[in-house]
């Protein structure tokens, strides 16, 4: 189930400082999950308590790239974001023994 519905964390700049000073851990997860699902899986596979769910849905984006041939046109598609609230003094350590 965890498998399905979380897909990534987010390791950004921002997503770090969150974790740092406020105990929030950022996520990509599936476009069909949601808030209880998302805790559930969080809850089974970090084996955590989480104290609160919020979701983001992030818009696709328009990208162009100049190439020898022309122009081409794309877009970056969107996704679904989840910020964690952990129960105080509990952490997630993604990087393991590194």
């Amino acid at each position: 189930m965890a498998k399905k519905i979380l897909i990534k964390p987010i390791i950004t700049e921002k997503a770090e400082n969150l974790s740092e000073n406020l105990g929030q851990f950022t996520f990509i997860v599936a476009k069909n999950a949601n808030k209880v699902e998302i805790r559930k899986a969080i809850e089974a596979k970090f084996s955590v308590s989480v104290n609160s769910v919020n979701t983001l849905n992030m818009p696709s984006k328009a990208k162009n790239r100049n190439t020898r041939s022309g122009v081409l046109k794309g877009s970056v598609s969107g996704y679904k974001k989840a910020i964690i609230t952990l129960s105080e003094g509990e952490t997630i350590d993604f990087f393991g023994d590194i």
